[in-house]
C-alpha cells in the first residue's frame, strides 16, 4: 500500500472516530431532551437533597446561638463532596443504564458490527458520559455556590484531571454492574444501594486509614477537597498520592471492563443478551 493510501485510511480512521463521538453525543443530548422532565427531575432532586441538608445545618446552628462561621470548613467539604457525588453517581449509572436500554432495545449485539470495533464504542460512550456527568456536576456547584455564597478555589488545571481519574475508577463499578444487568437482568435495587456506598467512599477518612486511599473515590475526593478548599496544586501533591490516583483509576476501569466482557460473553451463551 502506498504512503498516500496509509494517510488516507488514517484520515478516515481519525474522522470516522469523530463521527462517533458526535452522533453518541448528539444521540445522549437527544435523549435528554426527549426526556426533559425527568432529566429536570434529577438535577432539581439532587439539588433539593443538599438543600434539606444545608438549610436544616443552619437552622440547627443558629438555635444554638452559631451563626455561619461556625460551619465553614464542614459546609465546603460537603459542597465539594456533594459535587463529585453528583458526578460520580452519573459516571456510575449511566453507563450501566445505557447497556441495559440497548440490550432491552435489541441494539446491543449491533454495537459489534461497527467497523471501530464494540471496544471502541464502549470507550467513546464512556468518554461521553464523563463528559455530561461533569456538564451535571458543574451545575450542581454553581448551584450550591449561589445558595451557600460560599467561595472555592476552581484551579480547573488541577481540578479537572483529579475529577476525570477519580472517575475512571467509578466508571470501573459501572463496568461490572452493566455486566451483571445482562447476565441479572433485574438489579436496580442493587444499583440504588450504590448511591450510599459512593457516598460512604467519598467521605472515606483516609487520613486516619491511609489503606481505605485503594478504594474508587477515596483518593480522589481527599485531593479534590485540598485542591478546591486549600487550593493545592496537582504538581504539590506528593508522588505516592499521585501514583495512587493514577492506579485506582486505571486498575478499576480496567478490571471493569473484563468483568463487562466476562459477563456479555456469559450472556451470549446462554442466549439472554435481549431477553428481560
Amino acid at each position: 500500500m502506498s504512503n498516500a493510501s496509509v494517510t488516507d485510511a488514517e484520515q478516515d480512521d481519525g474522522s470516522g472516530l469523530l463521527l462517533l463521538i458526535w452522533t453518541i453525543f448528539r444521540m445522549n443530548f437527544l435523549l435528554m431532551a426527549r426526556y426533559k422532565v425527568n432529566f429536570a427531575a434529577q438535577i432539581v432532586g439532587m439539588y433539593l437533597f443538599f438543600a434539606v441538608i444545608f438549610f436544616g445545618g443552619r437552622a440547627a446552628v443558629q438555635n444554638v446561638g452559631g451563626g455561619m462561621g461556625a460551619l465553614g470548613g464542614t459546609l465546603d467539604a460537603l459542597i465539594v463532596g456533594w459535587f463529585l457525588w453528583t458526578m460520580a453517581q452519573s459516571a456510575y449509572s449511566s453507563l450501566s443504564t445505557e447497556i441495559t436500554q440497548e440490550s432491552r432495545w435489541g441494539t446491543l449485539e449491533q454495537l459489534f458490527m461497527s467497523p471501530h470495533g464494540f471496544g471502541t464504542v464502549l470507550g467513546v460512550k464512556v468518554f461521553v458520559n464523563m463528559l455530561l456527568s461533569m456538564v451535571i456536576g458543574s451545575l450542581m456547584l454553581a448551584l450550591m455556590l449561589l445558595t451557600t455564597g460560599r467561595t472555592l478555589a476552581l484551579d480547573f488545571v488541577s481540578v479537572f484531571p483529579i475529577v476525570v481519574l477519580t472517575l475512571l475508577s467509578v466508571v470501573g463499578l459501572g463496568y461490572v454492574f452493566a455486566g451483571l444487568a445482562l447476565v441479572y437482568k433485574q438489579i436496580s435495587n442493587v444499583s440504588q444501594l450504590m448511591q450510599f456506598v459512593l457516598i460512604g467512599l467519598i467521605a472515606a477518612p483516609v487520613a486516619e486509614l491511609p489503606i481505605l486511599s485503594v478504594l474508587p473515590l477515596v483518593q480522589g475526593s481527599e485531593m479534590l477537597q485540598a485542591t478546591m478548599r486549600e487550593g493545592v496544586r496537582l504538581w504539590e501533591f506528593s508522588p505516592l498520592q499521585l501514583g495512587t490516583l493514577v492506579g485506582t483509576a486505571v486498575v478499576y476501569s480496567v478490571v471493569g471492563y473484563l468483568i463487562f466482557m466476562l459477563c456479555l460473553h456469559v450472556a451470549r451463551d446462554r442466549g439472554v443478551m435481549g431477553h428481560y
